[in-house]
């Protein structure tokens, strides 16, 4: 596996030496290969992606994705937590190296940080709300009090969408008490992790009644000046690399994440012509 990663990043940074030469400091990725360390800011309370183990450890499917790119570069790697409110500024202050923390890949968000191709993941908008009230239409959420997590793009769409009235708290976990303490009628939140919790057995008496909105495609970050330098190009060559090979759809199994019809096309659609 290593290999392959290196041979793609070996073919990547030959193609990328011409606009290296001409255009490229490569500052962050010199940083990191000469210290023999990579900073990759993750989730640290968003399970399964990122999230602290019973021993306190960062763990989960990002984790992971972290950990990988380094050995491909044959770095050590240290976790940072990040927020949905200050990952792009962490990366923009060189706080870290990398970011890969369940952020959508959005077009206002390219011109702060360097997203770089293919996307790795994919979700969508939508409701964990108490079986009870039997909501069954975004509409039922008009003039309600709504949780959501400071920063994430979901609490605009329901409150210019919807008309509901988002109460936003700095954390997943607080968000969620509130819900369970009725300052809300529903959380507001990515799909996948809201079918987690549901999956988890801790949630039994709330579902995610409404059909999913605005899905969006994750994308990892470096810094902007190093999206179309070797930095970047390495980036994307392993993220290509995880798609093509089915890694992601491995990880996707081993932390529990119910299957996704994106992994599942992008595997195809990259596959050998020669399978």
């Amino acid at each position: 596996m290593k290999k392959v990663f290196m041979l793609s990043a070996a073919v990547l940074m030959a193609s990328a030496g011409i606009a290296t030469a001409a255009q490229c400091t490569n500052d962050t990725w010199n940083k990191v290969m000469s210290r023999g360390k990579m900073v990759v800011g993750v989730k640290a309370d968003y399970k399964p992606w990122g999230f602290r183990d019973e021993s306190g450890n960062l763990v989960g499917m990002e984790i992971d994705m972290a950990k990988a790119a380094a050995e491909a570069m044959g770095v050590d790697v240290e976790l940072v937590p990040v927020q949905s409110s200050n990952r792009m500024q962490f990366l923009e202050q060189g706080k870290i190296d990398l970011m890969i923390a369940t952020m959508s890949d959005r077009p206002d968000r390219r011109k702060i940080v360097g997203i770089v191709q293919p996307n790795y993941y994919t979700s969508g908008t939508n409701i964990m709300a108490p079986k009870a009230l039997g909501l069954t239409k975004w509409e039922d959420l008009r003039g309600k009090p709504i949780c959501g997590k400071q920063g994430a793009f979901y609490n605009k769409i329901v409150t210019e969408r919807y008309g509901a009235k988002v109460i936003a708290f700095t954390g997943n976990a607080e968000a969620k008490q509130a819900l369970r303490d009725k300052k809300c009628i529903a959380w507001v939140y990515d799909d996948s992790s809201i079918g987690s919790d549901l999956a988890s057995g801790n949630w039994d008496d709330f579902e995610m009644p409404l059909s999913s909105e605005d899905d969006n495609p994750w994308g990892l970050a470096v810094p902007l000046a190093e999206k179309d330098c070797i930095f970047g190009n390495f980036m994307s060559g392993l993220s290509y690399n995880w798609l093509q090979n089915g890694q992601l759809i491995e990880w996707e199994k081993k932390w529990g994440i119910k299957p996704t019809s994106f992994l599942a096309d992008k595997k195809e659609r990259f596959k050998d012509w020669i399978e």
